[in-house]
């Protein structure tokens, strides 16, 4: 049920983009039971895509910014969408202790890397990945923003269909 809670938040941050029509991914980081940094996606509305601005990557800039020893390790990272290879890395590299995500990225997830063929920076990495936790809200979110024509993100691509193809 916490798992839920959290997702639901991420959920918001997510509705939150699409609403700007932003790609809706929305993220959430957990520290002791409560929400320490959120993030929503930024930067794909319009005619050229902003491919730094991940949600994950706005919420873990917050954390840096609060400026506060708290053991990264701790922590748990909601977020609407599978995380991409760069988001998973930084992830990684901050020293998250868990990931929780909705919907899987068919397109671009990075969760399924196998940390131990990876260099040392990654390969020491003790993570605990969580999928599917409240899905179909997820799917939803993406399933509205590939049918609007005004969006052109990822239009047609493997994860639009995909997207679009689920029941």
């Amino acid at each position: 049920m916490e798992h839920e809670y959290f997702m639901r938040k991420a959920l918001q941050e997510a509705q939150k983009a699409l609403l700007s029509n932003e790609f809706p991914v929305g993220c959430v980081v957990v520290n002791d039971d409560r929400t320490i940094a959120a993030g929503s996606r930024m930067g794909t509305a319009g005619l050229s895509a902003n491919e730094l601005d991940h949600a994950e990557m706005v919420a873990l800039r917050k954390i840096d910014e609060l400026n506060q020893d708290i053991d990264p390790s701790g922590m748990t990272l909601y977020t609407t969408m599978e995380p991409c290879l760069m988001c998973f890395g930084a992830i990684l590299i901050h020293g998250i202790g868990q990931v929780v995500y909705a919907y899987e990225d068919v397109m671009g997830g990075g969760t399924a890397c196998a940390l131990t063929e990876m260099p040392a920076l990654y390969k020491n990495s003790k993570i605990s990945i969580i999928s599917n936790v409240l899905r179909k809200e997820s799917l939803g979110l993406f399933k509205t923003f590939f049918s609007n024509p005004e969006n052109r993100y990822w239009r047609n691509s493997p994860l639009a269909d995909y997207t679009l193809a689920q029941q």
